[in-house]
């Protein structure tokens, strides 16, 4: 139910993307509020959603250089609320803010290209969502090794393995459809390199939940999780993505 939306949305774009952005980004925020024992409506944990939003939406009115200033900033200005309001943990509650934040920005930013804006995305989206079905039924089918058995006791190398290999064979099939043939070697290396990150950003998740205690970031979704959970793959792989795109200049895709 939620890729249907989340497609639909990306394909329409503009206010319709801007929204989507804005709760799962909201949402995600509030999960780490949750995470670090704070209250929402505290002024130290109500900062977190907040500094998350309006660094989105400077990306979507202004630029993403701007928005980065401001996230940066306002994860000082959640440290000092958290100081002077006696929370617990104040650096973690900003953490948040720069963990979060950026990948907000990235999409935004990302999607307003109006040539490969759609394209650019949907290569993103459709890798990290690959790399994590490959890695689980990889993981599932072959097991072995554990990848990381001090972060999580369940990801292996033929789940690596599988996961990456998803990746690389979703980013041609991607390209291919988009383009046509030849597709040469870029989006294989693009794809591959979005899915080790995304990867990346689910043993980061991982970790940070055993530095919590916690098994899912929240029960939202029954049976899979919060949305840390579900999306964390993206919060690593958006922000690379944006870079790469950065240098190749608007309504340029990013395999080309």
């Amino acid at each position: 139910m939620l890729a249907p939306l989340g497609l639909g949305c990306l394909w329409f774009g503009g206010a319709a993307w801007l929204a989507l952005v804005a709760v799962a980004a909201g949402g995600l925020a509030v999960e780490w509020v949750h995470l670090c024992g704070r209250r929402v409506l505290a002024p130290a944990g109500i900062a977190v959603p907040l500094a998350v939003l309006v660094a989105g939406g400077t990306a979507a009115v202004i630029a993403p250089g701007l928005a980065l200033l401001v996230l940066a900033m306002a994860s000082v200005l959640v440290w000092l609320l958290a100081l002077g309001f006696g929370a617990s943990a104040p650096l973690r509650l900003a953490a948040g803010v720069l963990y979060v934040g950026p990948a907000a920005i990235a999409l935004v930013w990302l999607r307003a290209d109006p040539s490969a804006g759609l394209a650019n995305t949907l290569f993103l989206l459709l890798i990290v969502w690959a790399s994590d079905i490959g890695a689980y039924a990889a993981g599932r089918l072959f097991g072995g090794k554990l990848l990381a058995p001090a972060i999580s006791p369940a990801k292996t190398w033929s789940g690596a393995a599988g996961g990456l290999l998803a990746a690389v064979l979703t980013g041609l099939l991607l390209a291919w459809s988009l383009l046509g043939p030849p597709v040469g070697v870029r989006p294989a290396l693009v794809a591959a390199g979005l899915g080790v990150v995304a990867q990346v950003g689910d043993l980061l998740e991982s970790a940070i939940k055993r530095r919590f205690g916690v098994k899912d970031s929240s029960r939202l979704i029954p049976g899979h999780g919060g949305l840390l959970d579900r999306l964390d793959g993206v919060l690593t792989a958006a922000p690379v993505a944006a870079l790469l795109a950065l240098p190749l200049g608007r309504g340029v895709i990013l395999w080309s």
